[in-house]
């Protein structure tokens, strides 16, 4: 039936995205470009968005002049700094103003709105082609086609008549999910895992399935090339999960609706960035990401809203590709965790925890609940013994000292199976 499945997928690709097979052969041909040249392809097509912003977009026009900024002046990469950052909150209120007057085929977008906001967009064809075209590169390392059989993570919550609609269109693209993780819904899942080729979601719905598939002594998959995680952190405690029941650790896929993809990770364990197609900077180690193809509603200097951190530009990763690399994608920046006189990043619990694992060789899943000021309880999967007790009351006291009063408790389902899952929930306004 592969056959099937890969005329259904090329015919559906021809209609949608016409110009993705010439991207994607363009893509293959630049992941063996030496550094120089990929930079010189991803300043000319930064010069060139900027431009077709300045004298397309309102927005753009209205914000740059008033800056007395001109695309003429950004002449060197020192100048980019010169260009405002943009958040989603203007994304979202000035929308109208940043659309282009661009004319071609487009889709209408909209983002999931995990920080709260929710933001629509028409994005053109070769924007939502080069998204593609990388994203099926990165799948090409591990020797997997979009059109092979796969597993998919996504959508707990559909009513009768959408779960038969999302199952025609699984079938479509040679597809099956997992709608619950009832025992008889895992097993049969874990059966149609048997002849699959890749497998992908959210990465904490994997690790959970994982731990289940282990757990109940279920078949393990031999045929798995791949196991990638997206629109989540991928902790790496994960991995041990993974590998028992999968074979695999799950690997990295970096991006966002708005901002198209921005990092893929190589088997090496790298995330190399898809210079062809974004711009990445890193100030004050958060994420400042410009789209360098969309034309129907530019994406230039814009705050993503995570902490990261790059690799040094000389790193050469031993997978062959220049591209540069992404050492870490540190947290999402988020609510603030209020103490009894102070106001901390909720970053912090990623310290907390790395902390654990690094000095302490303890790995844990956790969720952590704030419902007042000064307070804060920690939910685990397990119960901790005296010394990860002691090892905790040690790393939370570094970061927070006496400022906070903490609990734990054991909670055997810490993950929200009806979409993203947070590791920091906050109750105060």
């Amino acid at each position: 039936m592969s056959w099937l499945h890969k005329y259904i997928f090329l015919i559906g690709q021809r209609q949608r995205n016409p110009s993705l097979n010439e991207i994607y052969q363009k893509l293959k041909e630049s992941e063996k470009w030496p550094r120089k040249k990929l930079d010189e392809l991803q300043w000319k097509r930064f010069k060139e968005i900027i431009d077709f912003a300045y004298h397309h977009s309102p927005y753009y026009k209205k914000i740059w002049d008033g800056a007395g900024i001109h695309p003429d002046d950004i002449k060197t990469r020192q100048d980019i700094s010169k260009i405002p950052i943009i958040t989603k909150q203007e994304l979202i209120r000035f929308n109208d103003e940043i659309h282009t007057d661009w004319k071609g085929k487009k889709f209408f977008s909209v983002t999931s709105g995990t920080t709260g906001e929710s933001l629509s967009f028409w994005k053109d064809e070769v924007s939502d082609s080069h998204n593609r075209a990388a994203i099926f590169r990165g799948y090409s390392w591990y020797g997997v086609k979009p059109w092979d059989r796969n597993g998919y993570f996504w959508g707990f919550s559909f009513s009768r008549l959408k779960k038969w609609k999302t199952r025609l269109l699984d079938f479509m693209v040679n597809r099956f999910r997992l709608f619950s993780y009832d025992e008889k819904e895992l097993k049969k899942f874990a059966r149609k895992l048997l002849s699959a080729e890749y497998l992908e979601g959210y990465s904490s719905s994997i690790y959970q399935v994982a731990k289940l598939i282990n757990e109940k002594n279920l078949p393990k998959p031999q045929k798995l090339k791949m196991v990638k995680g997206t629109s989540e952190k991928i902790y790496p405690h994960y991995h041990q999960e993974t590998l028992r029941a999968f074979g695999h650790k799950i690997i990295g896929e970096y991006g966002a609706a708005e901002s198209g993809l921005i990092a893929f990770e190589c088997p090496q364990g790298n995330l190399h960035i898809a210079t062809e197609g974004v711009l990445v900077e890193e100030v004050d180690n958060e994420i400042i990401v410009t789209n360098l193809i969309m034309k129907s509603f530019p994406i230039i200097r814009y705050k993503l809203g995570d902490y990261i951190r790059l690799k040094p530009a000389d790193y050469k990763c031993a997978c062959g590709m220049k591209h540069p690399v992404i050492e870490e994608i540190t947290g999402r920046i988020g609510k603030n965790v209020y103490g009894k006189s102070g106001i901390y990043p909720s970053l912090y619990f990623y310290y907390v925890f790395k902390n654990l694992e690094k000095n302490h060789n303890i790995k844990l899943s956790y969720q952590v609940l704030q419902k007042e000021k000064g307070k804060l309880e920690f939910y685990f999967e397990r119960r901790l013994t005296t010394e990860e007790e002691n090892a905790l009351k040690q790393e939370m006291n570094a970061l927070f000292g006496n400022d906070i009063n903490y609990s734990w408790r054991v909670k055997e389902k810490i993950f929200d199976k009806q979409g993203k899952f947070k590791d920091f929930i906050s109750l105060i306004e």
